[in-house]
C-alpha cells in the first residue's frame, strides 16, 4: 500500500476539472487510466522523467473506484485531499453543506487515535 500514491491520486485528480468529471462518471476507468498513465510520473516534473515501480493495491483501487472516503482515510489519504476532490465531484448534488456534513457522518465512528496520514 502506497499512501503517497493514494494521495498523489487525490492531488492531481482534483486539480484538473476534465479528471474530475470522469472520476466523477467512470471512477474504475479513471483510476486504471491514471495509473497507467500518471502514477508514475514525478509529481510536477515536466521533463518526462518517471519512476517505475508505484501502483495502487487491489484494496486502493476498490476504495477508489467505489468513492469510499472513509476506507481511503482509514488506509492513510489525507482527509483533506478526500474532502476538497469529493466536493468537486458531489457538492453539486445537494444543499449548502449537506455533502460535508454527511462525509463527516459517515467518519463519526473513527475515534482517536486517528490513522497516520503522514507520507
Amino acid at each position: 500500500m502506497s499512501k503517497y500514491l493514494l494521495d498523489k491520486f487525490l492531488y492531481t485528480v482534483d486539480r484538473d476539472p476534465d479528471l474530475v468529471e470522469r472520476y466523477r462518471t467512470d471512477p474504475a476507468g479513471c483510476v486504471a487510466d491514471w495509473e497507467r498513465e500518471y502514477a508514475n510520473k514525478l509529481l510536477n516534473c515536466h521533463s518526462g522523467e518517471r519512476s517505475t515501480w508505484l501502483t495502487f493495491s487491489d484494496d486502493e483501487r476498490a476504495a477508489l473506484a467505489g468513492h469510499d472516503h472513509v476506507r481511503l482515510f482509514e488506509m492513510g489519504a489525507h482527509p483533506f485531499l478526500t474532502l476538497t476532490l469529493f466536493i468537486a465531484m458531489f457538492e453539486r448534488d445537494h444543499g449548502p453543506l449537506e455533502y460535508q456534513l454527511a462525509y463527516a457522518r459517515a467518519m463519526e465512528h473513527i475515534s482517536l487515535p486517528y490513522p497516520d496520514i503522514a507520507t
